[in-house]
Order: structure tokens, then sequence, then C-alpha cells
């Protein structure tokens, strides 16, 4: 039974295998006679003994490892005496497959920029590509210590020093610090350039780095598209003029005074000036007519189609730029009218305040004068009482000093 038993057959292959699985260690195992090994699609593998790469297998298929291995493993002790013992080897079996990985800063990166003395804080993604390429470097470096690698563990290497590739190459690259995605592809050549002398280590090569978007905080992205609707304007001042119309008439523009004036001014300075330009241009002095010549009083008279033309358009615009005068002294009128207005309503309601606080005031004294009254009767009625004592005694006619009796003749003279 132990004779059969040390002969069983066993299968190696990936057992564990994973979409985000670089390699995997088929090891601690004894290989014995009748085995087989088994490539699947997108995998090669390796046979490694004592750290040492015996043969490397790349053709997808089922080997019988005494027949079709043997012959390429002549190193190899244990095939060489015909399996007489188990020999224990490592199979290390690549996923050859290219693997794409998002990747995101994390936080901010603070980009030196003249405009702004603490940096432009910018955010970017994208995604990155590699795959194995020597795999003498991958056993040395990571296979000799690991069962297994992740594309998790490469993610984790390669963003730990993508923050100062990033700010390298856009401070390099980066023409327009407000447009860095006009400058994206040679900002991810120069990163792809730096991560591949990177990863060469670990013995894989970077195919490809990509930025998808940079991303400004949300004030700074808000000047960007204000910045850019004024550019997708030819007119500026037509745009400014449009702008202040539309606040004019919506009621936006507002101040009651210098502000509404202002605005008003600069908006018909403009006006005028785009028409004296209009004028000018279309004026011919070579028709004007000969001096002492009766001229028509047709306005139309002499003049050809185009110059009619712009005669109605300037028309136009005085017809434009008077209406618009109007509303800016109606605007004016009823902001004057709305002020007197208020004004008349708080003189009101102030004299009406005023009214209240007189009325409470007198209310208040009459009622301590009518306090007072009540309160003197009361206080004069004993001094009465005691005025009524005659100043000379009834009795016998002896001057009285006060007393209550008569020191004479003790008559009572109260």
């Amino acid at each position: 039974m132990g004779f059969f038993r040390n002969q069983f057959a066993n299968v190696v292959e990936w057992e564990e295998f994973r979409d985000d699985m670089i390699f995997w260690k088929w090891s601690n195992r004894e290989i014995k006679k009748g085995s087989k090994l088994i490539i699947r699609s997108g995998q090669d593998a390796i046979f490694v003994n004592n750290g040492k790469i015996e043969g490397i297998f790349k053709e997808e298929g089922s080997y019988n490892i005494e027949s079709e291995i043997i012959p390429f493993l002549s190193t190899l002790k244990g095939f060489k005496f015909g399996f007489n013992s188990g020999m224990r080897v490592e199979v290390l079996f690549v996923n050859t497959k290219e693997f794409t990985v998002r990747w995101g800063t994390q936080n901010p990166i603070l980009i030196p920029t003249p405009q702004l003395p603490g940096g432009m804080p910018i955010r970017a993604n994208g995604t990155f590509n590699f795959k194995v390429s020597d795999y003498v470097t991958l056993i040395d470096n990571i296979a000799g210590m690991k069962g297994s690698y992740l594309v998790e563990d490469v993610k984790i290497r390669i963003t730990s020093v993508l923050d100062q590739l990033l700010m390298k190459w856009i401070s390099r690259e980066g023409k327009d610090m407000f447009n860095l995605q006009a400058n994206a592809a040679e900002i991810a050549k120069g990163i792809r350039e730096d991560l591949d002398m990177e990863m060469l280590g670990n013995g894989m090569t970077i195919t490809g780095f990509q930025v998808m978007s940079f991303n400004y905080p949300q004030e700074i992205q808000d000047m960007i598209t204000k910045t850019a609707s004024h550019e997708m304007i030819g007119n500026l001042s037509k745009y400014q003029q449009v702008s202040m119309t539309d606040g004019i008439a919506s009621g936006k523009v507002q101040g009651g005074g210098m502000a509404s004036d202002m605005a008003g001014m600069m908006m018909g300075m403009t006006m005028a000036n785009e028409m004296m330009k209009n004028m000018n241009m279309n004026h011919n002095p070579g028709q004007n007519p000969p001096s002492g010549q009766p001229q028509s009083q047709s306005p139309f008279a002499g003049q050809s189609p185009s110059q009619q033309q712009n005669y109605q358009q300037n028309q136009q615009h005085n017809q434009q730029y008077n209406q618009q005068q109007d509303q800016q002294q109606n605007y004016q009128q009823n902001q004057q009218q709305n002020q007197q207005q208020n004004q008349q309503q708080n003189q009101q309601q102030n004299q009406q305040q005023n009214q209240q606080q007189d009325q409470q005031q007198n209310q208040q004294q009459n009622q301590q004068q009518n306090q007072q009254q009540n309160q003197q009767p009361l206080a004069a009625a004993p001094s009465a009482e005691g005025g009524k004592r005659p100043n000379f005694c009834p009795n016998c006619g002896t001057k009285n000093e006060g007393a209550n009796f008569c020191p004479n003749c003790g008559q009572k003279l109260n």
C-alpha cells in the first residue's frame, strides 16, 4: 500500500486563478511519476529549483511531465533518476495579459503658479497599463518572497510616487495652467517614462499612461467657464451693451443714483462711439454734391442702394439709442419717485410716533396732577381744624396764644 500511495499522480496547475492576480506559486509539493502540467490561455509556467529558473513553458495545453517536460529539465536530479523519490520543485504561473488600472489623486496637488502664491490645487484621474516583462527580475525581487501578487499591490506602488510625478510634469509641460488638458498627452508621456523606470526593478513595464481629466476647484472652474463664454463672443463691447441693457430692463442694475447713472452713461457712450464708427466707414466723400448745386429734399437722392441701407441702419441705431435714453430716464424717474414715496412714508410714521409719544406724556402728566390734588385735602385737614381757635377768650377777653383753654378763666377755646 505504501508503494502505490507514493506513486499517485498529481496535477500541476494554477488552482487559485483570478483576473487581478499577476502570478501564483505552486510549491512545497512533490511532483510524482505520471504527473501532468496544465497551462491555460494567458498563462506561462516557470519551473524553479532552489531559486533558479530551470524552464519556461508558454504554450497552453496539458503536458505529461515524465515524457514531455523532463527532456527540458535535465538539470533536476530527481528527474534524472526516474522519479525513484518525489522531487520538490516550485512552479510559478504568471498572468501574461496586459492589466489596466484606474488611478486618481487622493488629495489636491499644489502646482506652483505665479497667479497664486500658495499654488494651484489640482486633482487628476486616468488609467495606466502594465504587464510582466522580466521573469528573472520578478522572481528575484518579488516571487521569491511571496506566494502570489495582485494588481492592487502594483497600484499602491504606483500611487505612492504619482503625486510627485504629476507635479513635475505639469510644471514642465503645462503651457497654460488653466487649460492643462491641451497638454495632457505630453504630461502623460513623461509620467509613463518615469513610472516605467520605477517598475523595471520589479520585472514589469508600464505600457501606457493616460490622463482623462484635470479637475480645478469650483471657484476657478467658474472663472474658466466665464472666460470661455466671453471668448466665444467676437464683439465683447456688444456683449457688454446687451448685458447692460438686459440688466436695466430686468431691474438687476440697481443703485438709484451713482451706479445706475454710471451704467447708463457708459452704455450711451459706447453706443455713440459705435454709431460714429459706422457713419465714418460708410460715408464716401467723393460722392458729395458740388457746391452751388441744389440738393434734393429726399434723403435718398443721389445715393446708391448700399448708402441708403446704411442710412436706414443709422436711423434705426438712433431710434434705439433714443429709446434706451428714454428707458434710462424713466428708470431714474421711477427711482426718484420711489425715494420720495419712501421719504414721505417715513415722515408720516415719524409724525405718528411723535403724536403717540406726546399723548402718552400728557396722560402721564394728568395722572400725576390728579394724584397730587387727591393728596392735598387730606394733608390740609388738620391745619384747618387747628385754625378755628379764637385769638381772645369769649368769656373774659384774655388774649389766646394758641392754647386749647383760656389761661385766665379756664374756658375751653375750641
